[in-house]
This record gives C-alpha cells, structure tokens and sequence, in this order.
C-alpha cells in the first residue's frame, strides 16, 4: 500500500480541532475526483469553506484519480503565519547597530507556493526533504551521533541563480509542516554583516550570533532552521586564508563557525542549512561536517519547458494573456520527437515553447522566470491584448536579448 502525504492549511480563525478536520477531509475527498499534485481550495462542503484556505495532494509518480481507501495517509494540519521577519541586531565598538540575522515564523505566508515552484531536472526536493527529516527523526529519537554521524547540516551548490536559497527555504517550511513541532523559526543569518573592521571582532560577532541562536533552541518544542546563503563567506578555506593580508581573523572566524556548529549539534531541534556558488572555496572542515552536499546545476530543456509553462499558466490566470488554446504539459516534451512519425503530435504553440526552451538552454532558473517580464515590457510596446503566439515571439526576442546581453554584445529591440 503507497503512502499519501496530504496538508491541510487551515485559516487564521479557524477554531476547528486536528481530530475534526482530518475526518472533515476524508469524508469530502473520498467523495471527489482528484490527482496527486492537486491544490483544493474551493469545496461544495460549508465546513471546509469555513475553516479550511487549501488541501494540497502531494505529488506522485501516478496520473490516475487516487482511492483514498487504497492508500496510507499522512495529514498534515497546519496554519500560515503572516508575520514579518524580525530582526536580531546587536552593537559593535563603534556602537554601529549590526544585522545579525531576521527569524522568520513557519509555515509562512511569505513561502507559500515556493516549493511547487522550484522546478529541477531529478527528484531533488523529494530526496532532500526526505533526507533532511530522517536526520530530524534520527535526533528526535536519541540515536547517538559518536555511533551513527548526524551533524544535520545540508549544504547545496552550484551557479548563481540555480535556486539554492529558495530551496533552503522552501525545506525550512516543508520541515515546519512535517515534523510537528509546536513552533518553528527560520533563522536566516546575514553574513557579510559578520566582518568587522576592527581586528578580532568578527570571530566575536559569530559567537554572539549563535549565542543567540541557542536562546531559541533551548526551548526543544521549536523547530529552528539555520541559513547561511554563501556559507564561503564566512566558511573560507583557512589555507588560502593563509595568503590574505591579515589571515588570523579569517581564520578565527572560520574556528568560530565550526566550533559552534559542533556546539549546536547536541540539540535536536536544530538543522543547518547552507549554500554556496563557490564549493572549493570552503573550508574543508565544514564540507565535512555536512551530511548532504547537493550539486544544483544549470536546467535542461525540460525543466525549461516547465518553468516557462508555469509562468504562462500564471499569465494566463490573471488575463495578462489571452489564449483558447493551452499548452501540453512536460509529458509531451518527453515524448516529442520533430518531423517524427512516431511522435504525439505537438499544437502549433506548443512546438514554439519546445523550441525556446531549446534555445533558452544555459540560462538560470532565476533568468528563465524573468524572460516573460522582459517579453512583454521590452518587446510588446505596452499593448493590453496579447495573444499567446505574439506573447511567445516576444518571448524569443527576450531571451535573445539576455544571451546577447550576457556575452556583452549590443542588442538592438529588433532582436
């Protein structure tokens, strides 16, 4: 029997016990015709209505409507904060106020949708998310980490706008709904504000940092996610520190930060979460300490075609673009072969889509989602009605532009 994971975000006023919404729920779904990656969240039942924002099926190999009586369920109850990130500052010497770092409370408004969002080429946020919460578990349940090594450190790296951060954070919140802990903080540390002008002081600014970090942790019903965004910032391989102008307080930085990492490891409401765009400028020693080291790289052109897909679907829901048609989900893609006999056959502008997700290959996820804005703002003169085959002109145009634009060539609106 598989297993279903399904979440159930209630709203802010909901008053409704974990006990009654779960069969609330069972007894709505079992009665619908639903898929696995599917978002409810308007019902025909004035209970969920009342109480209830959205129901998301997790997503799964299967195409088929799902049997609520042939699978395992988990459910996972849960309401959306809309809090703002605070911010943790302290004074240096100079009583200059410095950022230390800003918590933010989840499951989070400001994260919502971020996870689905996040389009890769394998199962990595699948496997990360499964990793990450059998390191949680393996702490929650005592296991001893001199026995079986469990530092809970995830680092992920590659090129700049490959999503790193945003996966991070996306983990964070998915962590917060799975691992049922009655609170749960995303500490997201700001680390160039870490390094001081005054000798010494910087390896002092990461401990005060993770003295206030332990002030969280003490209190073991918080779940606390730690995110270092360009962990070699402050992480800095110490042999080519050696050659720096004044080696020593980089060094000391680099033993603060893996010093306390080893402190904190002795809670288990803790994970440390890190990116990097540069991985041989770490040190070692902290790539040692991390369980999981993930490889983000550059999309094929069938992430491609799902991201630009998303972003048309999008487009098309808030009337940007006007369309009859729509297009053919990733499965086409897989399957699609030009001038090919045994190929399904593609719409005229689902073939044009392939064809620029082709062409948008080298591009950053970061860069692709900025292609329809660059469309429409660069190459569409301002017109209110756009129909899909003018929209995906422009949209070639666009990505022209930014190729050119990154190899420094001078590209005329004509492009």
């Amino acid at each position: 029997m598989i297993t279903l994971n399904i979440e159930v975000a209630l709203k802010s006023c909901s008053t409704i016990t974990e006990a009654q919404i779960i069969t609330t729920c069972f007894s709505y779904l079992i009665t619908q015709k639903f898929k696995s990656g599917m978002v409810i969240s308007k019902f025909s039942d004035r209970v969920l209505n009342q109480e209830v924002d959205y129901i998301l099926i997790e997503d799964t190999d299967s195409e088929d409507y799902i049997n609520l009586t042939e699978v395992r369920i988990n459910w996972y109850v849960y309401t959306l904060h809309n809090t703002e990130p605070q911010m943790d500052s302290v004074c240096n010497s100079d009583d200059e106020t410095i950022n230390l770092a800003t918590h933010l409370t989840l499951p989070s408004t400001d994260l919502l949708n971020l996870w689905d969002n996040l389009i890769y080429d394998s199962q990595i946020k699948d496997m990360l998310l499964k990793y990450a919460a059998t390191i949680m578990e393996f702490s929650k349940k005592g296991v001893d980490t001199n026995i079986v090594t469990c530092n809970r450190v995830i680092l992920l790296h590659g090129p700049p706008g490959t999503g790193k951060t945003s996966l991070c954070k996306a983990l964070a919140q998915k962590l917060s709904i799975r691992m049922r802990y009655k609170h749960n903080v995303l500490i997201e540390v700001n680390s160039h504000s870490l390094f001081s002008k005054w000798f010494s002081e910087s390896g002092k600014l990461v401990t005060k940092m993770f003295t206030r970090i332990k002030e969280v942790v003490e209190d073991n019903k918080t779940l606390v996610c730690v995110l270092f965004d360009e962990i070699e910032s402050l992480a800095h391989a110490r042999e080519q520190c050696m050659s720096g102008n004044e080696p020593s307080d980089s060094i000391r930085v680099v033993n603060a930060i893996l010093t306390q990492i080893d402190q904190i490891r002795r809670y288990p409401n803790v994970v440390v979460l890190a990116t990097s765009n540069i991985t041989g400028a770490i040190d070692i020693a902290f790539i040692d300490r991390a369980d999981i080291k993930q490889y983000l790289g550059l999309p094929s052109p069938q992430a491609i075609y799902q991201i630009y897909y998303s972003c048309l679907q999008e487009l098309f829901m808030v009337g940007v673009i006007q369309s009859k048609e729509m297009f053919e989900n990733i499965e086409l893609f897989k399957s699609y072969q030009p001038n090919s006999k045994d190929s399904r056959t593609a719409t005229q502008n689902t073939e044009m889509l392939m064809k620029l997700s082709q062409e948008s290959v080298g591009l950053s996820g970061r860069a692709l989602r900025k292609i329809p804005l660059l469309a429409h703002a660069m190459f569409l003169d301002e017109k209110t009605f756009v129909d899909v085959t003018m929209f995906l002109d422009a949209m070639g145009k666009a990505i022209c532009y930014e190729k050119s634009s990154r190899n420094g060539i001078s590209v005329k609106s004509g492009c």
